[in-house]
């Protein structure tokens, strides 16, 4: 990500006239790695996020509400004792650092005037929050960092907080760009040589610079013509002198209508692969990067086990399956069987008990040709004719239950397969607890013990959108609402809608009648956007009324069969799916 000491910079030129001289109202720590600051100032509050998360450290302003702990964390305790009531004086960074200094005005225990610095330390995997006083000692860290940890740097209650060292790095503020820098290490690709000369600047914007001078990101400095060389100093240069202006701007990188990246500067490397989208601050760009990642990775967090469980179902329904498929092929065998039977049998005059094998006319060659068939010494003629058929009968039973084993198996794969897609889309607790409740109910899972709490039945309604001509359009998020929708919810005139092939969502359109074709199409690519196709394109949609959606016998909740249908080719589109929301 681009977290880099730029676009921190670019962040606190947005955030210092909105924070300076706030008062500090309330701390909060709903994460382990995460702060809320609540600051009251200039007749306006606001909520500034301190996020100290591997990968993803930052400061910013949210509007996001988070659940906060039964019980405060020990570092939040400490910051509450401390800070508590504090005014924000100053907000500071030292020169191209991934760190912010806030300095507060409070008292101490004596009630005597005191300063406090909170240092955010945005650096990666190493990111941290510290607590000093005014001289600098440190008084807890959110992140303790003993020698065991680093040798270079420790960060431990009782000590001095120094800044991390450069690495021998320069600060690319300090001085002009040089072809004789550049020349040093002519073995070098030109972002590699930014990377590794100066500190304070990411690999994207790197890379970007590279972009726009040269057109080519491989190419090795040695290798750069004059002009070539020339061109590349002089973005360097104008870049700098841009950092140094703090000409800012805050753009989002797109891939589709999924944040992949961002940046203060737009950002052209990636042609029409990616759409750079200007946002309208650094606080709502982070927030909507930053929000939607982490929600995606705290569902796969509470979604994780539950999804473990069923892909391993799922993985041992498909063995069973292949290994049943194998057993039904060697069925094929049964009819040779009776043949054999049928040969023995005509031959039974010729045969005397101890015979090893039979050799006969296999009438049933086209060209009669002999047949070698073995028998059983201590059986008499006519018990290995009859052996012969109880083979041919053994195998047809076989091949009769095998046929309903697979039948039932695939439909039991087509189930696991569908809720693990449902698992990887759900967007909230609810959504999971809801696949447990169903997995448990149609017997995939087995129900949990009774304990003395009553546990609350959760129960969401599908998703709702409205189209263009103002119907409603349905959208169910499990299997069990999918049933639910269709068979309970939809009038027997509505419009029934899935993506075709593929595992995904029941869309129903309650129009009681023929909706108009922008509303089928709008609905298709809900059906589309909500089911194993949605980062595909050309996605195939049937459509069809209600009346003509059956259940499949005996099958799990959502199968169904349908007839009558039509089908129309859309493609998923996410921004579609939101402005097809706020109608609703």
């Amino acid at each position: 990500m681009a977290f880099d000491a730029v676009l921190l910079s670019a962040v606190l030129q947005e955030l210092s006239p909105v924070i300076a001289g706030a008062k500090l109202d309330k701390i909060q720590q709903p994460e382990k790695d995460k702060l809320i600051l609540s600051l009251r100032g200039s007749g306006q509050s606001v909520r500034l996020l301190l996020s100290a998360r591997p990968g993803a450290a930052r400061l910013h302003l949210t509007q996001t509400q988070y659940e906060n702990p039964q019980s405060p964390p020990m570092f939040c305790m400490l910051l509450r004792k401390h800070l508590s009531g504090a005014r924000l004086t100053a907000v500071t960074q030292p020169p191209m650092e991934r760190i912010v200094r806030l300095e507060f005005d409070t008292y101490n225990a004596m009630g005597e005037p005191s300063k406090k610095y909170l240092l955010v330390e945005c650096m990666g995997k190493y990111a941290n929050v510290v607590l000093t006083d005014a001289g600098g000692m440190i008084l807890d860290a959110l992140r303790r960092v003993d020698e065991d940890m680093s040798r270079d740097r420790r960060l431990l209650p009782g000590l001095l907080y120094r800044l991390p060292p450069d690495g021998g790095k320069r600060n690319p503020l300090d001085t002009a760009v040089t072809e004789a820098d550049l020349f040093k290490t002519p073995e070098l690709r030109p972002d590699q040589w930014l990377l590794d000369i100066f500190f304070g600047l990411s690999p994207l914007t790197a890379r970007e610079l590279s972009f726009r001078a040269l057109g080519d990101m491989d190419v090795r400095i040695g290798r750069l013509s004059q002009e070539a060389v020339n061109a590349y100093i002089g973005v360097l240069n104008a870049h700098l002198e841009k950092i140094r202006e703090k000409s800012f701007a805050p753009y989002l990188l797109l891939e589709g209508d999924k944040p992949v990246d961002y940046s203060y500067m737009p950002i052209e490397q990636y042609g029409a692969a990616r759409t750079c989208q200007r946002a309208a601050s650094f606080s709502q760009m982070l927030e909507q990067f930053y929000m939607q990642r982490d929600r995606a990775d705290r569902m796969r967090q509470k979604s994780g086990a539950l999804t473990k469980t069923v892909t391993a179902l799922r993985d041992r329904t498909a063995r069973r399956l292949g290994m049943q498929r194998e057993e039904l092929k060697a069925t094929g065998e049964r009819e040779r069987m009776r043949q054999m039977g049928d040969i023995v049998t005509a031959n039974l005059y010729r045969m005397e008990k101890g015979q090893k094998t039979l050799v006969a006319a296999d009438f049933f060659d086209p060209d009669c040709k002999e047949a070698t068939i073995r028998l059983d010494p201590l059986k008499t003629p006519q018990q290995n004719a009859a052996l012969y058929y109880k083979k041919y009968t053994k195998l047809k039973t076989a091949e009769a239950h095998l046929r309903r084993e697979l039948e039932r198996g695939e439909a039991e794969l087509a189930y696991l397969n569908s809720t693990v897609e449902v698992l990887s889309k759900a967007e909230t607790s609810g959504d999971v607890e809801e696949v447990r409740r169903e997995l448990v109910e149609t017997g995939v899972l087995k129900k949990q013990k009774k304990t003395s709490k009553k546990e609350k039945r959760i129960v969401s309604s599908p998703l709702r959108f409205r189209s263009s001509a103002g119907l409603e359009i349905l959208v169910g998020k499990n299997n069990l609402q999918n049933d639910e929708l269709t068979f309970h919810t939809a009038h027997k005139a509505d419009l029934w809608l899935h993506a075709q092939k593929i595992h995904g969502s029941h869309v129903i359109v309650r129009c009681n009648g023929a909706p108009d074709d922008a509303s089928v199409k709008e609905a298709a690519v809900l059906a589309a956007y909500y089911s194993q196709g949605r980062d595909g394109q050309k996605i195939p949609v049937d459509y069809t009324q209600v009346r003509h959606v059956k259940r499949q016998a005996g099958g799990k909740p959502g199968m169904v069969f349908y007839t009558d249908q039509k089908t129309v080719i859309v493609t998923p589109d996410g921004e579609a799916v939101r402005r097809l929301e706020e109608k609703n």
